[in-house]
């Protein structure tokens, strides 16, 4: 038996867009993601290649030390090929405008997008900052500064 996982209070706000869509919500008790929705007015097509900031009806107001990732559902990416252009994107702390979904389509077909339906997944993720420490070199490492590709095919 596991551990319950600690919950961390998140202020939200449903925007007018967002009126009568269900707050997101995890689908089921392992989740990592809760899906986000699309709060459109109409329905929405985006043809293969193009991209939109599909919204959600929805703003937070995240606790410091914390960031919202945005990442794609697995089912429309393998469907469809819709995936979020920024993957992950992120909402920091300070953010208080509506959440969108920067949605593309890498598919070869339409896709249309209606109301309430799942667009993406949203995780709460804690934030460590930098604190530079200038040295004259770096450490010495068995990969060094070889790049893309250097550690596999």
């Amino acid at each position: 038996m596991t551990a319950p996982r600690p919950e961390v209070p998140v202020a939200v706000t449903v925007l007018r867009n967002g009126e009568g869509i269900p707050l997101p919500g995890y689908a089921s008790a392992g989740a990592a993601g809760m899906d986000l929705v699309a709060a459109l007015e109409e329905p929405l097509t985006l043809s293969p290649g193009a991209r939109a900031a599909v919204p959600t009806g929805i703003a937070l107001a995240l606790p410091e030390g914390y960031e919202a990732q945005i990442r794609p559902r697995s089912g429309l990416a393998l469907k469809h090929g819709l995936t979020v252009l920024n993957s992950p994107g992120t909402v920091d702390a300070d953010y208080r405008g509506e959440i969108r979904v920067i949605l593309a389509n890498l598919g070869t077909e339409p896709v249309t997008l209606a109301r309430g339906e799942r667009v993406a997944q949203l995780v709460l993720a804690p934030v460590s900052r930098i604190a530079w420490a200038p040295v004259e070199a770096l450490p010495v490492s068995n990969r060094g500064a070889r790049g893309f590709g250097s550690t596999g095919r």
